[in-house]
């Protein structure tokens, strides 16, 4: 009996390990956090590898730290680390974030079978020192930081089991064609803030990630809309590009698109029906050079149209036809900026019934000075929580510096 009960006991302390991995344990505070833009991403214990049975404690680089809890992660980030330390062939999640490596090299990662999550974010990798095929290998890799590098080129080949791959603050120039082939899983590309051009268009990158959710290309040297991007597109981000045209019937192919962001490009005049997107939530077009507005589609409820050069806004432009049984959506707009004169017409509140804000903030009516309408901000139908809440969101506007404004358009932060 007695050998029978400690066989049990090691059991049961077995099934409760794998059980205690999944809770969403906080080390913030016992580790530090995790310092990057990213939202913390959890892996679905649904989804999780399955791994043999390993003896207590579990096996950890001398340089890492393996917490208990969690015995399939492995955490070396913000260690000064300048190279890879060899990885147990159990673990899932590698954080290696925040070190000074400078190459990806094939050894540490021989015995690696059932790892998903690499984390090699703000070091000083460069494309030449990843060893050919290192990624590709993994064939269960689920999600890729690479972002805040030295990347030149695309760091392909990359296993088909990629779903998310973050590639932003980067030198890469170029996406040669086979670069993104077989990537069927592919949910989320971030690209932002690299040097791609219109030229990356030419062999459709895009076209083939039949799966793809999220695409970020903002703060690049664009000059025209990406070509042949897949149906399956929900987010897309364009911000601080040059970007002067957006054809008529572009957004035919992406129907299911959510949310677009296009502040800080060149655009000029809008075709009528472009937004014309029956599930459009989000709308950002500010910073441009748009002189008048165009079509709003029923399902958008927040429009940035601040900073640009709108001298009045044409409600029955926006909203040709009322329709009582299937009501606007728009809930805030943003119009400060331009060069308005007087508010918005009050025919608005019949076409967009759900209102709550329209910030006026100041007009650039004049070259010597900007002035402000007579009520900035216009709100209603709020309680009185929801005013508190609305004026201490407008006083910290009021107090963000320019820069701070620009380092907030700078970037795109995924949803999800």
């Amino acid at each position: 009996m007695g050998i029978l009960s400690h066989l049990l006991i090691l059991q049961l302390l077995r099934a409760a390990l794998v059980f205690c991995q999944y809770e969403d344990y906080d080390f913030e505070d016992e580790y530090g956090g995790e310092p990057d833009h990213q939202p913390p991403y959890y892996l679905n214990p649904n989804t999780q590898v399955e791994v043999p049975h390993f003896p207590f404690p579990v096996e950890c680089a001398k340089e890492c730290f393996c917490p208990p809890a969690f015995p399939l992660s492995m955490y070396c980030d913000h260690r000064k680390l300048k190279t890879i330390p060899n990885i147990p062939t159990h673990v899932q999640q590698l954080y290696l974030q925040n070190n000074n490596i400078e190459a990806v090299p094939a050894g540490p990662f021989t015995n690696v079978t059932f790892i998903r999550e690499i984390n090699l974010s703000y070091n000083n990798i460069k494309f030449h020192m990843i060893d050919h095929g290192v990624f590709a290998k993994l064939s269960h890799l689920v999600q890729l930081h690479l972002q805040h590098n030295e990347l030149e080129e695309f760091p392909f080949p990359l296993p088909s089991s990629l779903e998310r791959l973050l590639l932003g603050f980067n030198k890469i120039s170029q996406l040669p064609g086979n670069a993104l082939e077989g990537l069927s899983n592919m949910t989320m590309l971030d690209l932002c803030n690299n040097l791609l051009d219109d030229s990356v268009f030419k062999e459709k990158p895009f076209s083939n990630l039949k799966n793809l959710m999220q695409l970020n290309l903002c703060n690049n040297k664009l000059e025209t809309m990406p070509p042949d991007l897949p149906p399956s597109l929900r987010h897309l981000s364009l911000e601080n590009n040059s970007i002067s045209h957006v054809p008529e019937n572009y957004f035919n192919r992406l129907p299911h698109i959510i949310a677009l962001r296009m502040s800080h490009n060149n655009l000029q005049n809008i075709p009528h029906n472009t937004f014309n997107l029956p599930n459009l939530l989000e709308l950002n077009l500010g910073h441009n050079k748009l002189k008048q507005v165009f079509y709003i589609p029923r399902s958008l409820q927040h429009l940035y149209i601040e900073a640009n050069e709108i001298e009045n806004i044409n409600v029955t432009v926006m909203c040709p036809t009322l329709d009582p049984l299937n009501i606007r959506q728009l809930t805030y707009i943003r119009v400060d900026q331009n060069k308005l004169t007087s508010p918005i017409s009050t025919y608005a509140f019949f076409c967009f019934p759900l209102i709550r804000t329209i910030y006026y903030g100041e007009q650039n009516v004049t070259v010597s000075r900007p002035t402000q309408l007579r009520t900035p901000v216009f709100r209603r139908f709020l309680t009185p929580e929801e005013f508190q809440e609305a004026e201490d969101n407008h006083e910290t506007l009021n107090q963000e510096t320019e820069e701070d404004q620009e380092a907030q358009d700078s970037y795109f932060h995924p949803y999800y």
